[in-house]
């Protein structure tokens, strides 16, 4: 072994000295509140609406539209990411993406997704499944002129989820872009972005209760287009 290959005893007192950190000793309680059929929604979108109007208005949570959507390529291997959502209704979910970007080519070889919304301050959590579909360029054209004029401008400059030399790279590609469409000069819509529509098959909304005897309740989709809701075990 090299000299400079040695730990010395010095550097085994710094590693050593470093506070131990145990997963498996952090443990809370959760709330005694629960969860109840009779207290559900009759769809799943409007059971969401009232949790999602919660987590932002009474509990005040930083971004509770931030959703981890889990994809699969075609062979099976998954990957997640943070996603902001954009709007929903009883049609199903949306987001917006490049795509060109994992999450979309993995969504044009296998549509299956899952959304979750971790509302970990309320001890809650809401997992969507479903099927993706890209929104109407109408759809996407509308949304993109609400985004600010930056955010339209980073739409373009980015080739989200490639390869790139550095931070400069994106930087020059942003200030070639502001030059050329300054603010208040309309920016358009680029043809490789847009949304994607998750229309749910199953929505479970799960709360937090005592001795990890947690309530799980799903809407689950009816051949016929209803729900019935299924309580799981936690």
């Amino acid at each position: 072994m090299r000299q400079d290959d040695r730990v010395t005893d010095r550097d085994a007192v710094h590693v050593d000295a470093a506070p131990a950190l145990d997963p498996a000793a952090m443990r809370r309680q959760y709330r005694a509140e629960g969860l109840a059929e009779g207290e559900l929604a009759a769809t799943p979108v409007e059971q969401f609406a009232r949790w999602f109007r919660q987590a932002a208005t009474e509990a005040h949570l930083f971004e509770p539209n931030a959703m981890i959507v889990s994809t699969a390529d075609a062979d099976g291997r998954p990957s997640a990411r943070t996603v902001l959502l954009k709007s929903f209704d009883e049609r199903g979910f949306v987001f917006y993406t490049n795509y060109g970007s994992r999450k979309a080519r993995e969504l044009g070889a296998n549509p299956y997704v899952s959304l979750l919304f971790p509302w970990h301050p309320m001890a809650r959590q809401v997992i969507v499944s479903g099927v993706a579909r890209r929104t109407g360029r109408d759809e996407t054209a509308a949304y993109f002129r609400t985004r600010p004029h930056g955010s339209q401008l980073g739409a373009w400059a980015s080739g989200q989820s490639s390869v790139i030399a550095g931070r400069a790279e994106l930087d020059v590609s942003y200030a070639e872009l502001a030059g050329r469409y300054p603010e208040g000069e309309q920016v358009p819509v680029p043809p490789h972005w847009g949304g994607f529509r998750v229309a749910p098959e199953s929505v479970e909304f799960w709360q937090g209760r005592e001795n990890r005897l947690h309530d799980r309740l799903r809407y689950a989709v009816e051949p016929d287009g209803g729900w019935r809701v299924e309580r799981l075990a936690p």
